[in-house]
């Protein structure tokens, strides 16, 4: 039998695992790495095009809600989201790996395997692996990104331009979801360096214990597991980019170290006394108030001033209305050519709900309730309902409220899905009972 050419991570704390997945997987598949520390990973990933990790979920004892295995998934796919990740869990815990492959991940399987399960998982894995290595050298030769109309996002990619031509750092705030990492990507994507990598570290998710290995990595025997001389995420982004996102909630006790690096551009594994030359272009975000946390000796002076040569605002969704629609129907575009689907579009009275709706989540929402609808939407138009944006508590409730007629017909159509249930039809439109009722009275629906 011939085998197939993939690269497979097994990633598992038990020596006994490792070497069963092994034996089976080496019969089919051309290359096997396994490891029993997840720390090793990044490293792996770094040195190999790995196609499938198989990663197991809990590494130490006492700790097996499953969180460990959510960390380690989200960097692999910030590391190389073209890798393909199936999560191992007990049966128990299938509710956690449920919820990796709402953040990403392939599939799950239940420990102890059924072989032939095990095999035919990952045979489908290595075939999206395929799939997604032409997607990315697609998306890197025609990215597209949405810039919209309204004056204060057009200043901001304005300036982004111009900055994106310099290696001056930069600085950009905002609220949570405003885009801040595609904007990091579009200032890469438009320098001298965007053939080089573009390393993306969220630095809230950093624990004080990994913020130095990961960062500026580490040498063999600099600590328990440190059995090879590993990169940090600096040294990865070698003549390319490095995107700092979350700044703002480095302790105070670490943003020394940071700027330590930034000025002698130069960075330390832990375990060595050599310093390595960086030729690295900084790119930071926060959503945090970053001058008052200056004010308050939260955040040091002198590294906010390293990391804001140039400082770009990125507005909320609710400060460019005009842009809501015509960016849902970019996203819309977008997603239904990764789901490899055509002629997907909005119904005709969606747009004032999506103008309306609060979107406090700013374009991360709007992607994740678009992505969600189409999803589930029976056909190829996605209606009001199936976005999830009839928050009618929201709205105006004087009677010249040119909604008024949307909602009214809304509501009349779910009443006649659900044959007049009021508890169905109250779930379906995000409503309580009793205000059902008083829209329905409000209307003569009776």
């Amino acid at each position: 039998m011939r085998k197939k050419q993939a690269q497979i991570l097994v990633v598992d704390d038990q020596e006994e695992i490792l070497f069963s997945a092994k034996m089976i997987l080496k019969k089919h598949f051309e290359t096997i790495f396994t490891t029993s520390s997840p720390k090793k990973i990044i490293s792996i990933l770094n040195e190999n095009e790995i196609n499938v990790v198989l990663l197991d979920m809990n590494y130490r004892i006492g700790f097996e809600d499953g969180r460990e295995g959510i960390h380690w998934l989200k960097e692999i796919k910030t590391l190389s989201p073209k890798t393909i990740v199936i999560l191992m869990t007990a049966f128990g815990k299938i509710e956690t790996a449920v919820e990796g492959i709402k953040i990403g991940a392939f599939d799950y399987v239940l420990k102890p395997w059924n072989n032939e399960k095990l095999l035919e998982i990952i045979d489908k894995a290595v075939t999206e692996s395929r799939k997604n290595t032409k997607k990315e050298v697609i998306e890197k030769t025609d990215k597209r990104y949405f810039t919209g109309t309204s004056a204060k996002i057009k200043h901001a990619y304005s300036i982004a331009e111009k900055v994106a031509k310099t290696d001056a750092n930069v600085l950009i705030l905002g609220e949570n979801g405003t885009g801040k990492y595609v904007f990091a990507e579009f200032i890469h994507q438009n320098s001298e360096r965007k053939t080089a990598p573009f390393v993306h570290v969220d630095l809230g998710s950093l624990s004080d214990s990994l913020f130095e290995s990961e960062l500026f990595g580490y040498a063999k025997g600099a600590f328990t597991d440190a059995k090879t001389d590993t990169p940090g995420r600096f040294e990865m982004a070698a003549n390319g980019t490095i995107f700092l996102d979350e700044i703002g909630n480095i302790p105070l006790h670490l943003q020394a170290k940071l700027l330590h690096v930034l000025q002698t551009k130069t960075v330390t594994r832990l375990g060595e006394s050599k310093a390595r030359p960086l030729n690295v272009r900084i790119i930071a975000a926060t959503n945090s108030d970053i001058k008052t946390e200056v004010k308050n000796k939260t955040f040091r002076e002198d590294l906010l001033y390293r990391i804001n040569t140039m400082e770009i605002y990125l507005p909320p969704l609710r400060e460019r209305k005009d842009d809501i629609v015509p960016m849902a129907n970019f996203i819309l575009e977008q997603l239904a050519i990764r789901y490899n689907q055509n002629n997907w579009r909005f119904e005709e009275n969606a747009a004032p709900y999506l103008e309306k709706y609060p979107w406090k989540g700013n374009v991360r929402e709007m992607e994740n309730k678009i992505e969600r609808a189409l999803i589930l939407s029976d056909n190829n138009t996605i209606s009001v309902t199936d976005l999830d944006i009839l928050n009618f508590e929201d709205f105006d409730e004087k009677d010249d409220n040119p909604l008024s007629e949307m909602e009214k017909m809304a509501i009349e159509k779910a009443l006649f899905k659900h044959n007049g249930n009021i508890s169905k039809t109250a779930e379906e439109l995000g409503l309580s009972r009793a205000a059902l009722y008083r829209r329905i009275e409000k209307y003569d629906l009776k």
